[in-house]
């Protein structure tokens, strides 16, 4: 099977297998790591003892979510029709941009194609494609960053193991999918937008607090006391939407088997750490991988690697700084 087809599958809940095949570079590098442990270990140590986490990305991520939702609430309150509607469907300088989710569920409940809405669509899709993975979900959505805050608390409660981490299986997502999907053709009205604090978040801050913000109050409690960013995890629709159209973006993170140290400091930040699997000793088949279309682009693991190992890269382009 190929690696786009295993990631593929890895997204919709599969789990990640070793490679059956390795680059003959990752063989020559994990012999070096082997015959000379000393000087890899002390390397590592090295590497950990003056590493200083900048937390660069996920500021820039911050400020970007921030001046979008922003933006969203100073169109409406001071009429300048820059940034009309919400996120769920918006204007931006007359360029209409509706999110593919949703656009999908209203016409599921229409049981037709409605062209506004396709068209509508289109530009959406042609920039999620461009900023690839799930990146509306880490630097747009603003209920990720309100679960990013609280998720904090739980750390902290789990430190004084006051509360532990419940997980799911990660097919529960693709199980909503399809749920929420059917719910919409059945019973002709879309279920999903009701319950999704993306939409709910997104109006009260443009038009003010409602009722539904209870909703989102006892998700973010479910998080903090049973199952740590379990909405996102297990089953927003909306990541699952848009790691399909980012699978196809030429943006990427990608990970250095020479540079790693296996140490795991990505995967404890990592919102969907089954992304960085592949930075498990002996689970890269070549010594550049780029990382899945379920990884969120948010940068965390960037920030936390003392190596370097992880970065933002476009295909076939250096790095980004």
């Amino acid at each position: 099977m190929s690696r786009f087809a295993d990631l593929f599958l890895g997204m919709l809940g599969a789990d990640s297998k070793k490679p059956e095949k390795v680059s003959e570079e990752v063989r020559r590098i994990m012999v070096v790591k082997y015959q000379d442990k000393d000087r890899y270990i002390k390397e590592k140590l090295h590497a950990r003892a003056h590493h200083n986490p900048s937390h660069k990305w996920r500021n820039r991520r911050w400020a970007v979510l921030a001046a979008v939702n922003l933006l969203f609430v100073l169109s409406f309150w001071l009429d300048i029709q820059i940034l009309e509607g919400a996120l769920t469907a918006s204007r931006f300088v007359g360029f209409h941009l509706i999110d593919l989710n949703s656009a999908l569920h209203v016409m599921l409940a229409h049981k037709h194609i409605i062209v506004n809405l396709f068209i509508g669509t289109f530009t959406v899709f042609l920039l999620w494609v461009l900023m690839g993975g799930r990146s509306f979900c880490s630097w747009v959505c603003p209920y990720h960053l309100v679960a990013e805050l609280t998720e904090k608390i739980h750390l902290a409660l789990a430190k004084r193991k006051l509360v532990t981490d419940h997980e799911f299986h990660r097919g529960t997502r693709t199980v909503f999918w399809v749920l929420f999907a059917l719910m919409s053709f059945i019973t002709g009205y879309t279920v999903f937008e009701t319950l999704s604090p993306t939409g709910i978040l997104s109006r009260a801050l443009i038009y003010g607090p409602g009722l539904a913000l209870g909703w989102v109050f006892l998700l973010l409690l479910f998080e903090v006391f049973w199952s740590r960013r379990a909405w996102c995890r297990y089953v927003c629709p909306i990541g699952l939407t848009y790691g399909v159209v980012g699978s196809l973006s030429p943006l990427q993170i990608t990970y250095g088997v020479e540079q790693c140290f296996h140490e795991g400091d990505c995967r404890k930040v990592c919102l969907v750490p089954h992304v960085l699997d592949v930075t498990i000793k002996g689970r890269a088949a070549e010594a550049q991988m780029g990382l899945g279309p379920d990884c969120t682009r948010c940068g965390l693991c960037v920030d936390a690697c003392p190596t370097g190992a992880l970065r933002y890269e476009i295909k076939g382009l250096s790095q980004l700084l």
